[in-house]
């Protein structure tokens, strides 16, 4: 006879079968039937968090960073809703978690019980699965179909919210997990392209004189960094990556030319500015890498794991290829065979003339005085980040300025970058590096973020304290909002409100919350103390006052590609 289990137990079984990890959140009365059941548990951990809005930005870095889907967990109403920045971040970059809350009795869902809330309905539209789970017999099949849900197609959070009631009552006869989940064995196999779409893709790519790979957020979602550059040395096509696809392939090979969005390069810009045909590999065109849609482009061939994001923009220039853009580029290399080399040879001089193109843009953004003392020059910081970082740290730059200067940041090796693009969600770098320190302790992690995202995450620095790990936290602090201050006086004739703060010491702040901390006003001296964390164990936060008349707005580099100028 099966002994009996608490829905609670069974929700922690379910979550070890399916591969989860780590559980992040903030425990409350109606979360404790599942984070009890933890301690019993091996092979999965609960880290708790100062807000709830850190443990789901911790969800979702783990799954930009893994594939595989963590958990996070909230109480009812308040704990809920402090959640929901975090998952709306993972919803629109595609990220796979397990959001769980936990509302009151079933009976008294609905009513005005304490803190009561609809939670189905407030995450419906930032997840891709939301549902009620109000009898302990359905929380086996509910976590299966949301598993599915949140692995498959484009990945992304799946929602559920348990009655109190239903985890914390004993079932009489509870279900059979199994040790390892079947379906993550199978969710993980991804679809193939049609292979007639293939050969007609393969046609088009072999007569277009100046194609370009324009690779978005599915590159880093499939894992295809190296088939992608497979295609691109074969054919001899530039690559560029929208914001979301920045990490999707290294930025140091000779193919591959940086990132268009909003705000991307006049390099970047360029190579797509000479397309006579963008192949639109996990791209989904949207605003952030269209410029809201004004950017001409030419025919467009557009392939994607979800055939509803085809088409769905630039739709009458588009031609769709549905299935895993990796398995696209093999099939590609496949149905092009011996006539790659022509194709190759006849692109060699606009090739050259791009590669030549970069060499200048690099150039001009090198570091002009290494050791300036006072303010410093925020692209000065990274590319003498980058200088002294080792080649297989992580990146995790904040929403803002911190992510359009991290395009002099050089990516020698993939999927080591990540950051918030569709939701922009401010304060994210600082549990997403948490997140990746649990999820490998001796990968150095740097952690480039504003001061006012980190007065949205301050917290954490306690719970940084807690983990350890090799993580630098570099601010980057003009005691301001300084991506919103700089559009104002940019456009708004310098007149500024509401982005100005006080001076805040996050190196004395971080020394009272347990993490090594300081102030540092020479490029010298910081990239010494860089150096230091990561030949060690233990975090620190580097306060780096910033220059903040170097607008990102107006940089040079940054500035939009003009034919003829």
């Amino acid at each position: 006879m099966t002994s009996k289990k608490t829905g609670g137990q069974v929700v922690v079984e379910m979550l070890r079968s399916l591969g989860v990890e780590y559980v992040f959140g903030v425990v409350g009365g109606q979360t404790l039937a599942i984070t009890d059941a933890i301690i019993d548990t091996d092979g999965i951990e609960f880290v708790h968090t100062r807000h709830e809005g850190a443990a789901a930005v911790m969800a979702d870095a783990y799954g930009r960073l893994t594939g595989q889907p963590a958990a996070c967990i909230a109480t009812t109403g308040p704990g809920a809703t402090n959640l929901i920045t975090g998952v709306g971040g993972a919803f629109r970059d595609s990220s796979p978690a397990f959001i769980l809350t936990c509302n009151n009795n079933g009976e008294n869902i609905h009513k005005d019980d304490a803190q009561n809330a609809d939670h189905v309905e407030l995450f419906k539209s930032l997840t891709k699965y939301s549902r009620l789970v109000a009898h302990a017999n359905g929380i086996k099949q509910a976590m299966e179909e949301a598993y599915v849900n949140a692995v498959t197609g484009n990945p992304g959070p799946v929602h559920l919210d348990f009655a109190r009631d239903t985890i914390e009552g004993l079932i009489d006869n509870p279900p059979v997990v199994p040790g390892t989940h079947p379906a993550r064995k199978w969710t993980g196999e991804r679809p193939s392209p049609n292979p007639l779409a293939v050969a007609r893709a393969a046609e088009r790519l072999l007569a277009a004189e100046r194609p370009v790979i324009w690779l978005g957020n599915g590159g880093n979602r499939s894992r295809a960094s190296e088939d992608v550059l497979a295609l691109a040395d074969a054919l001899n096509i530039p690559v560029v990556t929208t914001f979301n696809g920045i990490g999707a392939v290294r930025t140091n090979h000779p193919l591959v030319f940086g990132a268009v969005s909003r705000m991307g390069t006049n390099l970047s810009t360029r190579v797509l500015t000479d397309a006579d045909l963008v192949l639109a590999l996990g791209n989904s065109l949207n605003a952030v890498s269209t410029t809201r849609w004004r950017r001409q482009l030419p025919e467009v061939i557009q392939v994607d794991v979800d055939p509803a994001m085809i088409g769905r923009y630039y739709g009458e220039i588009t031609d769709g290829i549905v299935g895993d853009l990796g398995a696209f580029a093999r099939d590609l290399l496949v149905a092009v065979g011996d006539r790659a080399a022509g194709a190759r040879a006849s692109r060699a001089e606009w090739v050259a003339g791009l590669q030549a193109a970069e060499a200048e843009w690099w150039a001009d953004a090198e570091v002009k005085d290494a050791s300036p003392k006072g303010v410093l020059s925020p692209a000065d910081i990274v590319r003498a980040l980058r200088s002294v970082a080792p080649e297989n740290t992580l990146l995790i730059p904040d929403a803002g300025n911190p992510g359009v200067w991290s395009f002099l940041w050089e990516i020698t090796q993939p999927n080591t970058y990540i950051k918030p693009v569709g939701f922009g969600n401010m304060g994210f770098a600082l549990p997403s590096a948490i997140a990746a320190t649990l999820i490998d302790p001796d990968r150095p992690v740097l952690a480039l973020i504003g001061d006012g995202s980190l007065g949205m995450s301050l917290g954490e620095l306690e719970t940084l304290a807690r983990v350890g790990g090799k993580v630098c936290v570099v601010v980057l602090n003009d005691s301001s909002y300084g991506n919103i201050r700089q559009e104002q006086v940019l456009h708004f004739n310098g007149r500024t409100i509401g982005v100005d703060f006080n001076t805040v010491d996050f190196g004395t702040v971080a020394r009272g919350m347990g993490v090594d901390g300081e102030v540092i006003t020479n490029l010298d001296a910081l990239c010494q103390r860089v150096r230091k964390v990561f030949e060690g164990n233990t975090p620190a936060v580097l306060d780096v006052p910033i220059d903040r008349d170097v607008n990102a707005w107006t940089f040079p580099s940054f500035a939009p590609y003009q034919a003829g100028k």
